[in-house]
């Protein structure tokens, strides 16, 4: 326990690795059993709360002082060929801005034809450092998994600055069929003043708590500018593409997993990914629905259906 005046506030920051949070957030609302995204706000909620409960203090007394959102982003060019990308790109910031999050944003790079970011970690540690010197947090919140931030915390427990880190460690399904698996770097885990694994949290039994860090489907639906339903924060979408070209085939949906689905299509069914659908939340799909896609054959012969557009 800290030593302070009871009745002195907590000042907290609190920093985004982007594709880390979203990353997470598809994860739930894809494949996981709750099939719903992260709620800034309810995120935000928690992280007073679990801040209150570890200093020993009250809810009121800590406060999100500054909070920041770091992320690699496609050129408008580049979006604009992507569907709706911009649209939801700035519906995200429309939310993040709501809870007073400032967004930071690289250029996406390119090498070999593959897009990657490039230092996005590099740049969160620096502003980090610098905002946690100048604003004296008293805790700085952390919400990423790479053993690359280590360096980080070290320098923040030199202030005096707690640290704690929002981790997620799941298994999941890429737009190819491969399995992963998402962890927390452990060697971060063990910096840090408040390791606090979120996965725990979510399949804990404190349904209230676990409610609270989702968008309630029935609440987390906007209006695109075609006048389309789609979901918040909803931002992947597949390669830009010819949707009206001859190679485009046409089928149904034969089944339904977490996150992705197979479609009929002889002699071998092909295997799709949820962020290759367009205009369309994978969780609203049934079996049967007929769609129309674009065939690519990896290697060993699978066969992969890519910019999926289920007809009306």
């Amino acid at each position: 326990m800290f030593n302070k005046n009871p009745n002195s506030l907590t000042r907290i920051g609190v920093f985004y690795d982007g594709n880390y949070f979203l990353h997470v957030s598809n994860y739930y609302n894809y494949t996981h059993e709750r099939r719903s995204r992260i709620s800034i706000n309810g995120l935000h909620d928690f992280v007073r709360q679990k801040v209150a409960e570890l200093e020993n203090s009250e809810t009121r007394l800590c406060q999100i002082v500054d909070a920041h959102y770091f992320r690699g982003r496609l050129t408008a060019g580049e979006a604009s060929q992507r569907g709706d990308l911009l649209y939801y790109e700035r519906v995200f910031d429309d939310i993040l801005m709501s809870e007073g999050v400032t967004t930071h944003y690289l250029p996406v790079r390119s090498s070999l034809g593959k897009k990657y970011e490039k230092g996005i970690d590099v740049w969160l540690a620096l502003e980090a450092f610098e905002m946690a010197f100048y604003k004296r947090f008293d805790v700085l919140v952390l919400i990423a998994a790479d053993g690359d931030y280590v360096p980080l915390v070290r320098k923040l427990n030199t202030l005096g600055t707690r640290v704690m880190v929002l981790g997620w460690d799941f298994e999941y399904t890429d737009e190819d069929g491969s399995r992963f698996y998402t962890r927390t770097s452990q060697d971060l885990l063990a910096e840090v003043t408040y390791p606090v694994a979120m996965q725990d949290v979510i399949n804990g039994r404190d349904e209230a708590l676990t409610n609270q860090l989702f968008v309630p489907r029935n609440k987390g639906k906007i209006f695109t500018k075609q006048g389309e339903v789609a979901s918040e924060n909803t931002s992947e979408v597949s390669p830009d593409t010819d949707l009206t070209g001859d190679h485009r085939k046409e089928s149904y949906i034969l089944s339904l997993k977490e996150g992705f689905g197979f479609i009929k299509y002889p002699p071998n069914n092909v295997f799709f990914h949820y962020t290759s659908l367009r205009d369309y939340d994978f969780n609203d799909l049934l079996i049967g629905d007929r769609v129309q896609f674009t065939l690519e054959e990896k290697e060993g012969g699978r066969a992969v259906g890519y910019d999926v557009v289920v007809l009306q």
